[in-house]
C-alpha cells in the first residue's frame, strides 16, 4: 500500500472479516482443525513388537532348530519345527482359546524383575508321544480326557524339563537366566500368571507330525519384557553388524554361484574392406584361418580355450586350457 492509500472505512473493515470469517469456516487454509482426543490411560503406552521384539523373533528361529532336536527323540520321527511371529494378547483372550484340558506349566525366570514363563503342550500331542513310546503309529490322537496317566505325567515332565532347558540357553545369549518350577495345571484358571487383563507376549512354535500340526507356545508376562527392550534392540544391532561381516559375505557368495552368464566361442576374425563388405553377393567366400584353440568368453575376457569338436550329435568345445593364453 502506498503512503498516499486512504484509510479503510469501518464499514469496509467489516465486510473484509466478514469474508474472511466465511473462508475459515468453510475449511480454507485459514481453517485449524482440531486433532480428535484419544483416549489415554497412564501405564499403558503402546507397544510396536516388530520394533521391540525382533531379537525375540530371532531367538525363537535359532531355538526352533534346538526344539527340534530335542522333540524328535520323543516322537522316533523326524519332525518339522517352525517359529510362529510373535503376539502380544490380554492373558484372559489367550487362555479363552486354550483347549479345556491341556499342559500348563509356569516357571520362575531368574534373575529377572517380575520374570515368568507359561509352557503349554497340547494333551493330544502328549498322547501321541506316549503312544509312540509304546511302539505305536505315530502324529497327535485325540486325549481321553480327565488327568494324565502316570506314563503321560513321566513323558511331560522330561520333555517340559528339555524344553524349557533349551529355551534358557537361548535366553542367556541377551542375559543369564534360570528356570524354576512353579506349578503344574491343566486349565489356566489354575494359573496365577497375573491378573487376566495384564498383555502376555506368546512365542509359539509349529510342529509338523506326519500330516498333524500342533502348538507349543512359551508365554511371557510383557511386564517381564519391558525393562530388557534396550538390550533386546541392542542385541538385533549387534546381529544386523555379524551379518553385514563374514556371514553376509558368504550368502553373497552363495547368490553369485547361482547367477548366469552368456559365454561364446569365436572360431575366427577375418577382415575385408568397406568395399568388398558392401559388394557381398550370394556365393561370395571368405578365407578364414582357423587358430590352433578356439577360446572360450565371457563379455571380453577370455577364460578358457579349447579345441570344436562333437557330442551327442552337437557341436561341443573341449576345454583344454583355463585361463589367459600366454
Amino acid at each position: 500500500m502506498s503512503d498516499g492509500a486512504a484509510p479503510l472505512s469501518d464499514g469496509e473493515n467489516k465486510l473484509i472479516l466478514g469474508e474472511l470469517s466465511g473462508a475459515a469456516s468453510e475449511g480454507s487454509f485459514f481453517a485449524t482443525p482440531e486433532p480428535e482426543a484419544t483416549p489415554f490411560a497412564l501405564g499403558q503406552d503402546s507397544f510396536r513388537p516388530t520394533e521391540r521384539l525382533t531379537a525375540l523373533e530371532r531367538m525363537g528361529e535359532k531355538a526352533a532348530r534346538s526344539l527340534k532336536a530335542v522333540i524328535e527323540p520323543f516322537a522316533r520321527a523326524r519332525l518339522q519345527v517352525a517359529p510362529l511371529p510373535i503376539e502380544i494378547q490380554p492373558f484372559d483372550d489367550w487362555s479363552a482359546t486354550l483347549p479345556d484340558f491341556v499342559s500348563l506349566v509356569q516357571y520362575r525366570l531368574r534373575p529377572m524383575k517380575g520374570g515368568a514363563l507359561l509352557v503349554a503342550i497340547d494333551a493330544d500331542f502328549v498322547a501321541g508321544l506316549v503312544e509312540c513310546f509304546f511302539g505305536g503309529s505315530g502324529g497327535p490322537r485325540p486325549h481321553r480326557g480327565g488327568d494324565f496317566t502316570p506314563s503321560e505325567e513321566l513323558l511331560l515332565n522330561r520333555l517340559h524339563d528339555k524344553v524349557v532347558t533349551t529355551l534358557t540357553d537361548h535366553w542367556r545369549e541377551l542375559m543369564p537366566m534360570e528356570a524354576g518350577l512353579v506349578a503344574r495345571e491343566t486349565c489356566a484358571a489354575h494359573i496365577n500368571f497375573g491378573r487376566g487383563s495384564d498383555a502376555a507376549v506368546l512365542q509359539r512354535f509349529q510342529i509338523l507330525w506326519g500330516n498333524d500340526t500342533t502348538t507349543i507356545t512359551f508365554a511371557y508376562p510383557l511386564a517381564m519384557i519391558r525393562p530388557i527392550e534396550e538390550r533386546l534392540a541392542s542385541k538385533v544391532h549387534a546381529d544386523d553388524g555379524e551379518a553385514s561381516g563374514d556371514d553376509w559375505r558368504l550368502r553373497m557368495s552363495d547368490a553369485l554361484q547361482h547367477v548366469r552368464l552368456p559365454v561364446r566361442s569365436v572360431l575366427a576374425r577375418p577382415e575385408i574392406t568397406v568395399a568388398q563388405l558392401l559388394a557381398l553377393k550370394v556365393g561370395d567366400v571368405i578365407p578364414i584361418t582357423l587358430a590352433q584353440r578356439t577360446p572360450l568368453l565371457a563379455g571380453a575376457r577370455r577364460i578358457a580355450e579349447g579345441t570344436i569338436g562333437e557330442q551327442e550329435g552337437r557341436a561341443a568345445l573341449m576345454i583344454e586350457r583355463v585361463g589367459q593364453s600366454e
